[in-house]
């Protein structure tokens, strides 16, 4: 059974930091591409950054870069998105996604809210 689990949201005000992680289990992590998607109320789900399986490539949102970094650890099996200097509009849901050839996983997501 595959799982993804996202931990590390909550309230932080803006200018402020948060590290996301998502523990995965019952795949091979390695062998996943894996990704933070993110979706505000009222708003569809979107690409916030992507890391390769090998972790060598990473992509971000234009609205994000140079303010967030994921990164993987394979040997814990887990992915992180750290986001500093955060701003109203990065209050979202935020969602872990695996993704290989054939497969894909979803997380059950976490909460961050920027607000002073």
């Amino acid at each position: 059974q595959v799982q993804l689990v996202e931990s590390g949201g909550g309230l932080v005000q803006p200018g402020g930091s948060l590290r996301l992680s998502c523990a995965a289990s019952g795949l091979r992590f390695s062998t996943y591409g894996m990704r933070w998607y993110r979706q505000a109320p009222g708003k569809e789900r979107e690409l916030v950054a992507g890391i390769s399986s090998d972790g060598a490539l990473t992509n971000y949102v234009d609205t994000v870069k140079g303010r967030f970094t994921i990164s993987r650890d394979n040997a814990k099996n887990t992915v992180y998105l750290q986001m500093n200097s955060l701003k109203p509009e990065d209050t979202a849901v935020y969602y872990c996604h695996a993704l290989s050839l054939v497969r894909n996983y979803w997380g059950q997501g976490t909460q961050v809210t920027v607000s002073s």
